[in-house]
């Protein structure tokens, strides 16, 4: 995995928590992965409400 091994991983972690703090992880753990899932989201197309508005529009005009 991009030749890092748990050794550096840790050094990270440490880090990590050295700039943040331990009370913002989990803030920041969630909008990772919230921002991840609406990207896979976006790519995947199925953003409801952008592929449905549109079509709402058109037939409120007819």
């Amino acid at each position: 995995m991009f030749g890092i091994g748990v050794p550096e991983l840790l050094i990270i972690l440490v880090i990590v928590v050295i700039i943040f703090g331990v009370g913002k992880l989990p803030e920041i753990g969630s909008a990772l992965g919230k921002g991840i899932k609406g990207f896979k989201k976006a790519m995947n197309g199925s953003d409801t409400d952008a592929a449905n508005t549109p079509a709402k529009k058109e037939d409120e005009k007819k």
